[in-house]
């Protein structure tokens, strides 16, 4: 579930510090009502799939921007005090399965050229 900053007037906010926030705080994995002061800050969760089908869309689409989009800084969200856990389990399986596709594509790239070599 993505982050949800509201300000009075219900419109969507992209706010990375509590003191600049006036108005609802959602927590961006559970989406419970917080509170500026016991709101966790930190980067959101970019699934594997986010990350790859990003890159594939900014590789055909304007590949001038793939620098920033792989080195750009991700804003802040909030999240909730009690969802710490849960968020560090789901950055590290989503590290695992990037970790696997990309030891998957080294293996495709390298084993051909190992039986031609042979």
């Amino acid at each position: 579930m993505p982050a949800e900053l509201t300000n009075g007037s219900g419109r969507a906010t992209r706010e990375s510090e509590p003191a600049l926030v006036s108005g609802e705080i959602r927590c961006a994995l559970t989406g419970r009502l917080l509170s500026p002061e016991e709101a966790y800050w930190a980067p959101p969760i970019i699934t594997t799939r986010q990350l790859l089908v990003t890159l594939f869309r900014t590789v055909f689409t304007a590949p001038g921007n793939l620098g920033q989009v792989l080195l750009g800084e991700q804003p802040n969200v909030p999240y909730a005090p009690e969802a710490r856990q849960q968020l560090g389990s789901k950055r590290s399986a989503e590290q695992l399965k990037l970790l696997v596709l990309l030891l998957v594509i080294a293996a495709l790239l390298v084993v051909p050229i190992i039986i031609f070599i042979s």
